[in-house]
């Protein structure tokens, strides 16, 4: 009796010994890589929405402290008002990196307040009283802050998408992603649709 319990105590410990060697081997394997580099997607996905919400924020306080010095700027400031309330239309969850065309379309809206409000800053160069105005001064510096916030979190999230697209497609995360993972599909990412589109967009000042 006592000999089949040491017996019992001995393959206990060789099964634990064991399990605890699969577990290790396994994990150095990077049976873990894509499920982890999912999450640091939708992570550097939350910090490019972030610095766009940011963005987004500064443009009404923007647009009325220009208004008071360049009222009749009325089509530019328009343009303004008109591409954020679209790039703020668009839904910006991490559901958004299931479906290309509202990334695209997204990346499209972003992409047009840029351009509105490069066009409001070479209207502000016509107005002296206006780029010495504290109010407008501390909102452009705030601007530029935010688009240079806004080129780090972009490529941080090409960076985190072509990571997370290279493991599933190349050995050994390919036979991960076909045994465990198959519902995890690839991630799109920014298209480079425009010269340095790797780039964030930027806004000079």
């Amino acid at each position: 009796m006592l000999t089949l319990k040491k017996r019992s105590e001995s393959w206990s410990f060789w099964q634990l010994t064991l399990l605890v060697a699969l577990v290790s081997l396994l994990t150095g394997c990077g049976i873990n890589n894509i499920p982890t580099y999912d999450e640091q997607v939708k992570a550097a996905w939350s910090q490019v929405e972030n610095q766009y919400q940011r963005r987004a924020d500064l443009v009404p306080n923007l647009v009325e402290t220009v208004k008071g010095f360049a009222a009749q700027e009325q089509e530019t400031l328009t343009a303004v008002i008109e591409a954020r309330s679209k790039a703020t239309s668009i839904q910006v969850d991490d559901s958004i990196l299931n479906d290309p065309q509202k990334l695209q379309q997204f990346q499209q809206a972003q992409s047009q307040l840029t351009s509105a409000l490069s066009r409001l800053m070479a209207v502000s160069e016509r107005y002296p009283e206006l780029k010495s105005n504290q109010n407008f001064l501390a909102l452009q510096s705030q601007l530029e802050g935010t688009e240079n916030r806004i080129a780090v979190a972009r490529r941080d999230f090409i960076q985190a998408v072509e990571q997370y697209n290279t493991e599933i497609r190349t050995f050994p995360g390919r036979i991960w992603h076909s045994l465990l993972y198959d519902d995890m599909e690839l991630r799109e990412n920014f298209e480079a649709t425009t010269e340095n589109a790797e780039d964030a967009p930027q806004v000079e000042f």
